[in-house]
């Protein structure tokens, strides 16, 4: 007799329905798993005939065959051992109940515990689509599966609990999704920053646009400071931003025991010594990188030039895109990867160079050397370069009261419903994303702007990427002003968060 017991699989972030199907015979005691199993699920053998021993329950001495279907795609992780154990209850009769509407996920302790995996809310999602009624999940993922509205999850916490309401002798209470709302509120607010108005302006037009930003000062001027503080002024993530915000998150296994969705915009900040593949994700079964887990937040590289060239080349793609694919032999996997880029640098290695006060100690070929650590192409995708000058004392030890973030945030806010309204149905989020389709129609200028412009442009021999980004952050600074039109004042603003890299990179 064959019984079936339903379970999901993970393909980054695509999920698919998988079949277990058990096999029970007269023959040679055996416990074969088929179905193109890693190492992890063949390991599942070992798992469920343990817990099964250890919680009083009988292994068959017969020959058990378990299937995974479809065939003919890999089945990778422990997150099958659950399911596994409910086939093996099914076909030697220990439980009888019908459980064709119902999923399972989930590993197994030699104990009879049942583990977290990673991955829970997109498999939820796709077990709704799929139509079932009923997802088992472990009790650690519980509150992240209840997300999803229409599918009752079962919080299981070892085999005994599950047994039970299988057995319809004690029911499993179904989870209920909770907010996660016992996190305090983040403490950092622009208000700390003394002085620094041209940064704070220059971020708050990132935030407004979704523009990257590059900080250049010398050590100590509050370049990290004022990165670490951008989350607090940009908009509240919509709902579908948090769904697919989390599922990354969940996938990675980066979620925390009661987590359900992530409502806060990420703030990610590896450091200099991170590889490619930490950058943009891989291994055998390719995991999420930075770029990635920054999706719909900021990914913060400080002390950019530190890092390795072929790390930060990894990112031109992505900056462009919005997303990364890591091919490998059994598929492509693509995970989203739309970020605000905030990276912060000295300019030079002692990082004094044009300091008011302080000489630099670098010769011209140094300085030229560590500013050429950083690519043309790369900071051509750096919409915003500002220079972040040193505080002075009396800006330190002022009692004027600086802007809070939250009072930042509200124009962020108006100029983002400006933008909303405007590529409404389009799929484009902010002006940072304009395509070459629309860009004549949505950044129009007037007369004298574009005069400015093009002075501009051929005096700072700027290319055709340097030219987009200009007009994508004017028509920003035109929205915080409720603008129609781009101006010369707004342009003249613009162009100015090109000039550093003229300023510092020569030629």
């Amino acid at each position: 007799m064959v019984v079936k017991c339903n379970s999901l699989g993970l393909f980054g972030l695509k999920t698919y329905a998988i079949e277990i199907e058990a096999d029970m015979s007269r023959g040679v005691p055996a416990f074969d798993i088929v179905g193109l199993p890693d190492a992890a699920v063949k390991e599942s053998r070992d798992r469920v005939r343990a817990a099964m021993k250890n919680c009083g329950f009988e292994f068959p001495a017969m020959r058990l065959i378990l299937n995974l279907a479809p065939a003919d795609i890999k089945k990778e992780g422990p997150l099958y051992d659950l399911p596994i154990l409910v086939a093996v209850l099914k076909v030697t009769g220990s439980i009888s109940a019908n459980t064709d509407d119902a999923a399972f996920i989930g590993e197994l302790s030699l104990s009879g515990e049942v583990r977290g995996i990673s991955g829970v809310l997109p498999m939820a999602i796709a077990a709704k689509e799929q139509g079932r009624q009923k997802l088992f999940v472990p009790a650690f993922n519980a509150n992240e599966g209840a997300v999803v509205e229409g599918l009752t999850v079962y919080p299981v916490h070892d085999i005994y609990e599950l047994v039970d309401h299988l057995s319809g002798r004690r029911q499993i209470t179904p989870a209920v999704f909770t907010p996660d709302s016992d996190t305090p509120e983040s403490v950092l607010d622009f208000s700390q920053v003394k002085g620094q108005a041209e940064a704070k302006r220059a971020l708050e037009i990132a935030a407004a646009g979704g523009h990257n930003v590059l900080l250049i000062g010398s050590p100590g001027a509050g370049k990290s400071m004022l990165a670490k503080r951008m989350v607090t002024i940009l908009p509240q993530m919509t709902f579908e931003e948090t769904i697919e915000t989390t599922k990354i998150h969940s996938i990675a296994g980066t979620l925390k025991q009661g987590a359900g969705l992530l409502t806060r915009r990420p703030f990610r900040s590896p450091h200099h010594t991170i590889s490619r593949i930490g950058m943009t994700g891989g291994g055998n079964t390719p995991k999420p990188g930075e770029i990635s887990l920054a999706h719909n937040g900021v990914l913060f590289l400080d002390e950019l030039p530190e890092f390795p060239r072929s790390t930060l080349e990894v990112l031109r793609q992505p900056l462009e895109d919005g997303c990364v694919s890591i091919a490998r032999a059994n598929g492509t996997y693509t995970y989203p990867s739309s970020f605000m880029l905030i990276a912060a640098m000295n300019p030079c290695p002692c990082g004094y160079y044009n300091h008011p006060k302080k000489d630099c100690t670098c010769s011209d070929t140094m300085v030229q050397k560590y500013q050429g650590r950083v690519s043309g192409p790369l900071l051509d995708r750096i919409d915003i370069h500002i220079e972040v000058p040193p505080v002075e004392y009396d800006e330190l030890t002022s009692h004027e009261g600086e802007e809070h973030s939250d009072v930042i945030r509200e124009r962020v806010n108006a100029a983002r419903a400006i933008q909303n309204d405007r590529f409404r149905g389009t799929g484009i989020t902010c002006n940072a994303n304009i395509d070459a389709s629309r860009f004549q129609t949505v950044c129009r200028m007037e007369e004298k702007a574009d005069r400015l412009l093009k002075a501009a442009f051929d005096r700072m021999s700027l290319t055709a990427r340097a030219y987009d980004r200009i007009m994508k952050v004017a028509r920003t600074i035109a929205d915080l002003e409720h603008s129609e039109i781009i101006r010369a004042a707004h342009i003249s603003e613009a162009v100015q968060y090109r000039s550093l890299d003229r300023k510092y990179w020569h030629g």
